[in-house]
């Protein structure tokens, strides 16, 4: 297996709950971790090429990740594991239901991407490289000016300054320069994937930010109503980022289901 960079919070033994990150891995100062540690374990990998995991030199696509994340599954103890995906990582948790594993019991996609659901000149998806950074943290946060500081989300180009160290921003290059690798074209979505999503047979819940213009509530709506009995619910007053902005309605929501 590859070695990875990973976050683990909460007890030793219980239920497990694997979250797959965005653009950016899951931070252990972000409340939310903290939150959710409390009921549970929680285990937060940074894929290959972000974070402090190493890239295999060949690797380039997105199923070498998928095909990771079957791995951890494999490596994780336990029968019934929840599996939450942000953003970016939402794509890669839609991709890991559908290839199917014994032990994925639950599945959360928060603000994913992944998929085209409009024409070949729609913009489903806020082009995430070509894009302003001040105009992506605009449309990435319900109120920017609330953003949490530091290597969170979408928009930190926006945030940087002068109490930003070196590794932060060594960190955030890497991470956006792996992204690139990833998902550069098609940009964030892989064309197949929602012909597929009906294979999907696990409890989903597909939860999104009220006020995000990265992929839009309606996005997030079409996106579930291809998934097999899934569930959406829509948090007020958050954006891209739920679980940063609103992390108390995040947690209940994600308690609620995983209950």
């Amino acid at each position: 297996m590859i070695d990875l960079e990973i976050l683990r919070a909460g007890p030793e033994s219980g239920d497990i709950l694997l979250l797959i990150h965005g653009i950016n891995p899951v931070s252990p100062k972000a409340p939310f971790v903290a939150d959710l540690a409390r009921t549970r374990r929680i285990i937060a990998p940074s894929h290959p090429g972000f974070g402090a995991s190493p890239l295999p030199p060949d690797f380039d696509t997105m199923y070498d990740l998928v095909n990771v994340y079957l791995d951890v599954l494999d490596s994780l103890p336990g029968t019934r594991i929840a599996v939450a995906g942000f953003g970016f990582g939402g794509w890669i948790a839609a991709e890991l239901a559908v290839a199917g594993h014994p032990k994925l019991h639950r599945l959360i996609l928060i603000d994913a991407v992944g998929i085209k659901i409009g024409g070949r000149e729609d913009r489903d998806i806020v082009h995430m490289f070509n894009t302003n950074p001040v105009e992506l943290d605009r449309r990435a946060w319900h109120d920017p000016a609330k953003r949490p500081a530091g290597i969170y989300g979408l928009g930190w180009q926006a945030a940087i300054g002068d109490d930003m160290t070196d590794d932060e921003m060594i960190a955030l290059a890497r991470n956006w320069d792996s992204l690139c690798l990833f998902a550069w074209r098609p940009h964030m979505f892989n064309p197949r994937l929602k012909d597929w999503l009906h294979r999907i047979h696990v409890p989903t819940l597909v939860l999104w930010g009220e006020s995000d213009r990265i992929v839009t509530p309606d996005y997030g709506r079409h996106y579930a109503s291809l998934i097999p009995d899934a569930v959406f619910e829509t948090i007020p007053q958050a954006g891209h980022h739920p679980e940063l902005e609103q992390p108390a309605a995040f947690i209940a929501s994600v308690e609620r289901f995983l209950s």
